[in-house]
Order: structure tokens, then C-alpha cells, then sequence
């Protein structure tokens, strides 16, 4: 049974960061891709930035130029490093996994999280 487990959200001042943390269990990792998507009141799931099994990585474009994703095969964790957040990034932030490549779409993702709220105050 695979398990996705995030940590690391929060409140947080505009032009701030936050690092996301995401440890998945079971037979999952190394050949998986990994992505965030966020989902804020009243709206759709959104991609947010993804990392292939080989290490690709593809951004949503809100947030290019201040988040990063990574990955540290040898602890099993998946990071999203938030920086200069806006009060338009405060979401409920949800990692994903799915087999080899990686996807913006969350229909491809058979792996989730539970999810851990991001509030960014203006």
C-alpha cells in the first residue's frame, strides 16, 4: 500500500517561503515521478511543479522562477521549496506520485497525499 505523507506548510507573510516535504512508503520512489498540485476554496486541484523519475522537472507557470521542486532519493522525500509567496498561493498543497514520467495532469497520478494547508497573509 503506497502512502504519501506532507509536511511543512503554515502561515506565512507575503514575500516569505516555505518548504514543502513530502516521504512517500511502500514499493515507490525510485522509478516514480513525483508532483505537487494545489487546490485553494472553491477551485479545481492545479498543477504546481513536478519531477520526473530521472530528475525533469516542469513548473506550472504562477509559480516559475519562485518554487523548486527536488528530490532526495536517499531519504525517499520529495521537497517544494516556496519562495516570495503571494497571498494567491494560499492553497491546500497535495504531493502525488505516479510511475516513471512525470505529468501536470492530476488524472495521471494514482498516488496522493493528504494534503497540508499553505495560507499566505497579505
Amino acid at each position: 500500500q503506497v502512502q504519501l505523507v506532507e509536511s511543512g506548510g503554515g502561515l506565512v507573510q507575503a514575500g516569505g517561503s516555505l518548504r514543502l516535504s513530502c516521504a512517500p512508503s511502500g514499493p515507490i520512489f525510485g522509478s516514480y515521478a513525483m508532483g505537487w498540485f494545489r487546490q485553494a476554496p472553491g477551485k479545481e486541484r492545479d498543477f504546481v511543479a513536478a519531477i520526473g523519475w530521472s530528475g525533469t522537472t516542469h513548473y506550472a507557470d504562477s509559480v516559475k522562477g519562485r518554487f523548486t521542486i527536488s528530490r532526495y532519493d536517499a531519504k525517499n522525500t520529495v521537497y517544494l521549496q516556496m519562495n516570495s509567496l503571494k497571498p494567491e498561493d494560499t492553497a491546500v498543497y497535495y504531493c502525488a506520485a505516479k510511475p516513471l514520467r512525470d505529468s501536470s495532469e492530476s488524472k495521471d497520478y494514482p498516488y496522493w497525499g493528504q494534503g497540508t494547508q499553505v495560507t499566505v497573509a497579505s
